[in-house]
């Protein structure tokens, strides 16, 4: 079996989406002095479809979340000339070979993302060929269901958030996830603002129920030290991206110091990121994306090596790159999955342009044994809301 196409589409949605307000969730952004709509610039309106097909006429999909129109650019140009022509089933080899091609400006971020893309539809071509799900080739089932969480609560009115606080635990939840509303420059009104939060969760969902809360990288070292016993008595199950992804040792030292785990590792890339993250303890629990890390080639690596340092592994933003993953390591306990409440501008518009995804039962997902490769295809319902950009 040879590959002999790869094609790269970019679908942008272009229908009404539920904006956020401007100040819903602290982020990196929130450091400069003009605030504006923070978090425009981590907002998703497209994604990047990445498909290969092969000369027996099967085809594998992939996705690309980050900057898409840039991503289809690196795949159609860099990528597809690196791998057209091989045999799929020599997936360290192509991408070993798509990494050090690239090496100069591709090892982290878009280009890294991008590889990623492409890996991912490597691996659902091989489960398509060989008539198996992609958890069976990584291992198999190591759990009869995967637990997971809720994944939004952004901060805004108490009351809305205690309303969808107690809508999870009526779907079954035994977790769930909020984001904090503020930062340093909102000073200790924001902290009490952001402990009042905390606290309206907590008096909806009891002390059984595992709360985490979601700095975005909009906290610094300082401000997080001076958070940290604040939340001491709301037992977080753990503290996400409390500063920006490249303040490893600022990780180190809250890991050290915080009275609940620190998380991180959405925004890092490959199997050396991880490394150093692990042998720094910089983080409690490790949350890469399988669609940015480098695909599932790199993921089960870190899987592997978290395993090792007794560090749990829950991937960010859920979806079936992820969930696959989940279901054949030991290393992963729970998964992440976001709640659809409409067409969302976030990591939500994955859910429109594919469908396979398993919906969450009581708090669990399951994936079937006699799913075809990732078991997503084009979701047929929506995509006439989407520029597609071939």
């Amino acid at each position: 079996m040879k590959i002999t196409r790869v094609r790269a589409r970019v679908f942008e949605w272009k229908g009404e989406t539920v904006a956020p307000k401007a100040h819903f969730c602290t982020n990196a952004m929130d450091a400069l002095w003009d605030r504006g709509d923070a978090m425009q610039s981590f907002r998703f309106h497209g994604w990047a479809v990445i498909e290969i097909e092969t000369d027996s006429g099967l085809v594998g999909l992939g996705n690309v979340a980050l900057a898409p129109r840039v991503a289809k650019t690196i795949v159609d140009q860099h990528l597809a000339p690196l791998i057209v022509g091989q045999d799929p089933f020599d997936y360290e080899y192509l991408w070993q070979r798509m990494y050090r091609a690239t090496l100069a400006w591709g090892r982290r971020g878009i280009g890294m993302a991008a590889i990623s893309g492409v890996d991912i539809a490597i691996w659902d071509l091989m489960g398509k060929a060989l008539d198996k799900p992609v958890f069976k080739l990584l291992g198999g089932r190591t759990k009869e269901k995967i637990p997971c969480y809720a994944s939004k609560l952004y901060h805004d009115d108490l009351d809305v958030m205690q309303a969808e606080a107690q809508g999870y635990l009526d779907q079954g939840f035994q977790a769930m996830k909020m984001r904090f509303g503020y930062g340093p420059k909102d000073g200790p009104k924001g902290m009490r603002e952001n402990l009042k939060s905390v606290a309206a969760v907590r008096e909806v969902i009891g002390e059984d129920i595992d709360l985490m809360a979601d700095c975005y990288m909009g906290w610094n070292l300082d401000y997080a030290r001076r958070m940290l016993p604040r939340l001491a008595p709301f037992e977080l199950r753990w503290l996400e991206e409390p500063v920006i992804a490249d303040d490893i040792d600022g990780y180190a030292e809250l890991n050290r110091i915080a009275p609940m785990p620190i998380s991180g590792g959405e925004h890092e890339y490959t199997v050396h990121g991880f490394r150093q993250l692990l042998e720094k303890r910089a983080v409690s629990v490790i949350q890469y994306d399988t669609n940015r890390v480098g695909g599932i080639t790199v993921a089960r690596k870190i899987n592997a090596l978290a395993e090792a340092f007794e560090v749990p592994v829950i991937p960010h933003a859920g979806q079936m790159h992820n969930y696959h993953l989940t279901m054949s390591s030991l290393a992963s306990p729970m998964s992440e999955f976001f709640p659809v409440h409409d067409v969302e501008i976030g990591n939500e518009l994955f859910y429109y342009l594919f469908e396979g995804d398993p919906a969450p039962v009581d708090g669990y997902l399951d994936l079937a044994d006699d799913l075809p490769g990732l078991g997503l295809s084009l979701n047929e319902r929506y995509l006439d809301g989407f520029h597609i950009l071939e």
